[in-house]
């Protein structure tokens, strides 16, 4: 399996579908497709700008599919992630507390920047398992959603809904055990933070340093750890993106992930930087202009939270179909390409078995008469000689 890519000039460069028995092309500026006739095909890897400007062309060519998806998918888990309807304060205030506890035995000092880190991270782990429910059935499936959309539109096909239902309940099973492998693999990267934080401010208090300098050393930590924690968060991603679109699940997944990503980096790192960097300022916008009433009466909540979880759940689906984009740049760093017939992946997990079986039968049916002719024509030529 392969991708290919079809370009008009050197600025316009757009991935074409990864193959299943063939490749076939898209073209970049207006998303006009190519007729089926011969074309040359060129392979380009993406930078984080080129694949953002490649999602607003899939966008804007399918955005009655995507827009579908984001309203009846997206929207729920963003109004329930950005209300903190179901996180309960006393859990958060305990879990804060602590924390607390653990940062003054490691040496850190009770400081604004300390108390706000642990008490914003006591919100996000509580409500994260509060919404998990929600994560692996309507999250789940919006991504999977997603990387259909994007599957259909590199293979020039029209996204029909009733056959993604019918293709995912066939593949339910392999993303949702990726999806648990990856928040597994999430969970022991956070906890492996937490250890390696509380290890290296122990060892320095008991150094005797001070405890600014305690915090400069967390600091430190907590920087190199984004890092890590956004490559993660990429392989994590492509994962998903690889349970849909290929026959492998769990570990498999991530492992290929992360073969898949090498040489790709950066490009990630940019996407997780842009993507996060969008979600977290409509966060803040929403804890201070609909959580907290710090101007006039506070009627302005009415339509402002609406516009926000809208605003947010939009953010979200450029970042799933960015993750999409960004699986088929990665295909086309590290494969050739080759000439054949255009076909979606997903399309060949829809045949059904009595349509293979017909296949087979027939394939079957045709290699015994090839042979049989070619019997009789080399009896006939013995009977000559």
């Amino acid at each position: 399996m392969e991708i290919s890519s079809s370009v008009v000039s050197p600025r316009n460069r757009s991935l074409d579908h990864l193959k299943y028995e063939g490749s076939h092309a898209i073209q970049s500026d207006n998303f006009d497709l190519h007729s089926d006739d011969e074309v040359n095909h060129h392979f380009y890897s993406m930078n984080a700008l080129e694949i953002l400007r490649e999602t607003v062309r899939i966008l804007r060519y399918n955005s009655s599919a995507f827009m579908t998806v984001a309203a009846l998918l997206i929207c729920p888990v963003s109004a329930l992630l950005l209300s903190n309807i179901l996180v309960d304060e006393s859990i958060v205030n305990t879990l804060t507390l602590r924390l607390l506890l653990v940062a003054k035995s490691s040496g850190l000092p009770f400081k604004p920047f300390i108390k706000q880190s642990c008490h914003r991270f006591s919100e996000s782990a509580i409500s994260s398992a509060m919404c998990f429910p929600f994560f692996i059935t309507l999250s789940l499936l919006s991504k999977a959603g997603v990387v259909y959309s994007v599957d259909c539109t590199y293979s020039k096909k029209m996204v029909q809904f009733s056959k993604f239902f019918l293709i995912i309940r066939k593949l339910w099973q392999r993303v949702l055990s990726t999806y648990l492998w990856v928040c597994t693999l999430i969970v022991a990267c956070v906890m492996f933070f937490f250890v390696l934080l509380i290890a290296v401010c122990s060892t320095f208090s008991l150094l005797g340093f001070s405890s600014d300098l305690n915090v400069y050393a967390a600091i430190m930590v907590g920087l190199v750890f984004s890092v890590a924690f956004g490559n993660c968060i990429m392989i994590c991603n492509i994962a998903i993106v690889i349970a849909v679109l290929e026959d492998v699940s769990g570990p498999q997944a991530l492992l290929r992930s992360i073969v898949l990503i090498k040489g790709q980096t950066q490009v990630g790192l940019l996407i997780f930087l842009g993507s996060t960097i969008g979600t977290t300022f409509i966060e803040g916008l929403f804890e201070h202009r609909v959580k907290t009433i710090s101007y006039g009466d506070g009627s302005s909540r009415t339509w402002e939270g609406p516009l926000l979880v809208l605003m947010y759940s939009f953010v979200v689906l450029i970042d799933y179909m960015m993750s999409a984009v960004f699986y088929y740049s990665c295909k086309s760093y590290r494969m050739e390409a080759s000439d054949g017939e255009c076909q979606s992946i997903l399309e060949t997990v829809a045949v059904s078995p009595r349509v293979a079986t017909a296949q087979r039968k027939f394939v079957l049916f045709l290699s015994e008469f090839v042979i049989k002719e070619e019997w009789g024509v080399i009896v006939h030529l013995l009977d000559s000689v």
